[in-house]
């Protein structure tokens, strides 16, 4: 089974690499499917508890990964590649998992993406602007004062009159954005040693004996029952975390990188308020209208910076025409 998925990943891999519209779908996809993993992680947690779904998110991601793996016959080293802190990405992404379960069902889950897309925002502006991680230093945006703004606004309507419950999930989701950008940037630069399959398949082996600890010391002792054929649908958070990998893995290569955040935005703000009505989580939830706030201010802010981009293109090709006919 496992290899007739593979077959036709590799296959969809092939007919789209001349197709940009199938990119911007896949764009968009990706986001939809860190929604759709939030929320089923969400369930999971609710049933077994935060660190015991932790722990069976990270095995069964591990064990498709690795599944994928042998299917291609890809017999790569895993564990020898230097320096040794490639690998933290994947215990830093246990926190990742550990606060988004933590917030899930306090908030709304439009609320925790647009706070995790907010944590990313100021976790990026950081390693930007002190250039951390040996990336390149980049200026201040001024147009993130704007997303500051409404963001800040969000975060208030949020917190104003909420229970200490609702107020640890904003902390929570904002530190689940963190934790994404630093394990993102500790996972990419494994990814160049050893392809994104294989740095997928670390982050979560590298991240699974973390999980069993943390069970293990604050688990509340709850005996494991599997659920019934119906609901097994609540495993599924490790294959999706797999999948949206796999996903970037295609996309990446042929995206701008601004384009890929504003269609993999749409897509996980979309679905996520999709979720929430779905759920009724939209009627009366203050956690909702604030997180469709922040997601405001986060694209009018990548829309005035991909302007501001456009017009010294623009500027640039009057000044140097010929340089731009030779290119």
């Amino acid at each position: 089974m496992t290899y007739v998925l593979y077959r036709r990943y590799r296959s969809l891999l092939y007919s789209i690499q001349e197709d940009k519209t199938m990119y911007d779908l896949l764009s968009l996809l990706t986001g939809i499917l860190i929604a759709v993993m939030a929320s089923i992680n969400g369930h999971l947690s609710a049933r077994y508890g935060i660190f015991t779904a932790a722990v069976i998110i990270h095995f069964i991601g591990s064990l498709f990964a690795w599944s994928i793996r042998l299917a291609h016959h890809d017999r790569r080293s895993l564990w020898n590649h230097k320096p040794l802190w490639l690998y933290l990405g994947g215990v830093i992404g246990v926190l990742t998992t550990v606060f988004t379960n933590a917030a899930y069902g306090h908030i709304s889950l439009t609320g925790i993406i647009a706070l995790e897309l907010l944590g990313q925002e100021i976790m990026s502006l950081t390693i930007d602007t002190f250039g951390l991680f040996c990336m390149k230093k980049q200026e201040f945006r001024k147009s993130l004062w704007c997303e500051l703004l409404l963001s800040l606004t969000g975060i208030f309507i949020m917190l104003r009159n909420a229970r200490e419950a609702e107020t640890a999930a904003v902390l929570f989701s904002l530190g689940a954005g963190l934790c994404v950008v630093l394990s993102r940037t500790v996972n990419a630069k494994l990814a160049e040693q050893t392809g994104a399959l294989n740095g997928s398949l670390i982050n979560h082996l590298a991240g699974l004996p973390i999980t069993i600890i943390l069970m293990l010391a604050y688990s509340s002792g709850t005996p494991f029952r599997a659920v019934s054929p119906s609901q097994s649908w609540i495993y599924l958070g490790g294959v999706f975390g797999v999948g949206v990998i796999l996903l970037y893995n295609i996309t990446v290569p042929h995206q701008s990188s601004f384009q890929l955040t504003i269609l993999s935005f749409i897509g996980q703000t979309g679905a996520g308020i999709l979720l929430d009505i779905i759920g009724g989580n939209a009627a009366d939830s203050t956690s909702f209208t604030a997180g469709i706030l922040i997601s405001c201010g986060i694209l009018i802010s990548s829309l005035l910076e991909h302007q501001k981009k456009q017009i010294i293109c623009s500027a640039s090709r009057q000044v140097f025409p010929h340089k731009q006919t030779r290119s």
